[in-house]
C-alpha cells in the first residue's frame, strides 16, 4: 500500500500552516501549490542538499520548526546528513522523505536497491530521536499532528506514488524573487520571536 502524495501532502499542510519548509523537486512543486507561503525555502539547486540548507536553517533558528520535504533520490545523493543530522541533535527538525523508488522529476529512472531501500532503517541507525514509517494515509493524518510536537530530529518515510499533478515550476523554484520572499519573511519572522 502507498499514499498519493499530493494527499499526504494536504494532510501534513493541515497541520502544518505556517512554518518554515525546505522542500526539492516534484515535492516543491507540489507543496508550492498546496500550501503556497512565504517560508517555502524553494532555493534548493543541487539535487540532494535539502537536508543540509535545512539543518543550517534549523542550527540558526532554534526556536522554528523546520520540515524538510525531501525525496529518496535526493536523499541517496547526500545520506552522510543523516549522521550529521543526527549527531548536531537539532530539536526542531523534521524530515520527511517521500520514497516512491524513482527520480520523478528527471526521467521517472528507478532509484538504485529500489525494491530493498529502507531509508527509515538508515535514519534510526544514524541516530534520528524517532523514526517512523507510513503507507496509509489515515494512520499518518492521525498521526501527524502529534510527530510534528516531537523533540527532533525526526525522520518521517512516507511511501507515496503521485498523486494529482503539478506543473514543473523552476522558474519560480529558481528565481531571485522566491529567494527575496523567504529571506524577508524569515527575518520578520525571527525579529516577532
Amino acid at each position: 500500500m502507498v499514499m498519493k502524495r499530493d494527499q499526504a501532502l494536504h494532510s501534513l499542510a493541515r497541520h502544518y500552516a505556517d512554518g518554515i519548509v525546505v522542500a526539492v523537486f516534484q515535492s516543491a512543486f507540489d507543496w508550492m501549490k498546496i500550501r503556497p507561503h512565504p517560508l517555502n525555502y524553494l532555493c534548493v539547486g543541487a539535487m540532494g542538499q535539502a537536508s543540509s540548507h535545512a539543518l543550517g536553517l534549523a542550527l540558526g533558528a532554534p526556536g522554528e520548526k523546520v520540515v524538510v520535504l525531501d525525496g529518496d533520490g535526493s536523499l541517496l545523493m547526500n545520506l552522510g546528513s543523516l549522521v550529521t543530522v543526527a549527531n548536531m541533535k537539532p530539536d526542531n527538525f523534521f524530515h520527511f522523505v517521500c520514497q516512491n523508488n524513482m527520480y520523478e522529476v528527471n526521467g521517472k529512472f528507478p532509484i538504485p536497491g529500489a525494491e530493498s531501500i529502507r531509508f527509515d532503517q538508515m535514519a534510526r541507525a544514524a541516530g534520528y530521536r524517532q523514526v517512523f514509517s507510513f503507507d496509509d494515509l489515515a494512520e499518518f493524518d492521525q498521526q501527524i499532528g502529534a510527530i510534528l510536537e516531537l523533540k527532533g530530529p525526526v525522520f518521517v518515510c512516507m511511501h507515496i506514488e503521485p498523486g494529482e499533478y503539478y506543473p514543473l515550476d523552476y522558474e519560480t523554484i529558481h528565481s531571485e524573487q522566491s529567494r527575496t520572499t523567504f529571506r524577508n519573511a524569515l527575518t520578520k519572522r525571527l525579529q516577532m520571536s
